[in-house]
């Protein structure tokens, strides 16, 4: 019985050896349907693939009720979809180093969308714009220093300085004050991210 024990396991150490010794074949990545790309295109922000995709769903099956839906929830809320995935691309920057001394706050809006150009490799365009039409921003001062900080991280440091707020839009990161602003598109100006984070 001894002996049976032990040649068990040696067996199963052998099978284990020739088995790890040849190597597995890369496993082919999954297609996703169309309307599994569409889902995936509306989390990514991207509401142009997403139309094609839900559009492609319903041509193979035109009787698809769920993407029928999508697609014209796409369609209504193209520019805040758009705006979900520059938030999201703008967020996944991160900055190596942000150091200002008394900058004020359109130096520094201009000096984070340079990083993060740079940071990003010409992959992220930051374009910000200032709303802030009775100037109560103008004379206001930036100091930090940051080290390994999400771009919107960094934002958000800036603004709480300077008691401002921002707003992502479709084209642009709208900034304006902390207590109103005008309203770009007829749409009132909230907070940095739609999470609160």
């Amino acid at each position: 019985m001894k002996t049976r024990s032990v040649i068990l396991p040696v067996a199963c150490l052998a099978f284990q050896f020739a088995t790890a010794a040849e190597p597995a074949a890369p496993a082919a990545p999954a297609k996703l349907s169309p309307y599994a790309e569409g889902m995936a295109a509306i989390e990514a922000g991207d509401p142009k693939l997403a139309e094609a995709s839900f559009t492609k769903a319903l041509q193979q099956d035109p009787n698809n009720a769920n993407a029928r839906y999508q697609l014209n929830e796409v369609r209504r809320n193209a520019a805040a979809i758009a705006a979900k995935g520059r938030e999201a691309k703008f967020g996944g920057v991160m900055i190596e180093k942000i150091q200002l001394d008394k900058a004020t706050l359109q130096e520094s809006l201009e000096y984070l969308a340079s990083l993060v150009k740079k940071e990003s490799k010409d992959q992220v365009s930051a374009n910000i714009v200032l709303d802030d039409p009775k100037s109560t921003l103008a004379t206001k001062e930036v100091t930090l220093q940051l080290n390994k900080v999400p771009a919107k991280a960094a934002l958000q440091y800036i603004l709480s300085q300077v008691d401002a707020k921002a707003r992502f839009d479709e084209h642009a990161i709208v900034v304006s004050p902390r207590g109103g602003g005008t309203p770009v598109n007829g749409t009132p100006a909230g907070k940095v991210g739609s999470g609160g984070g």
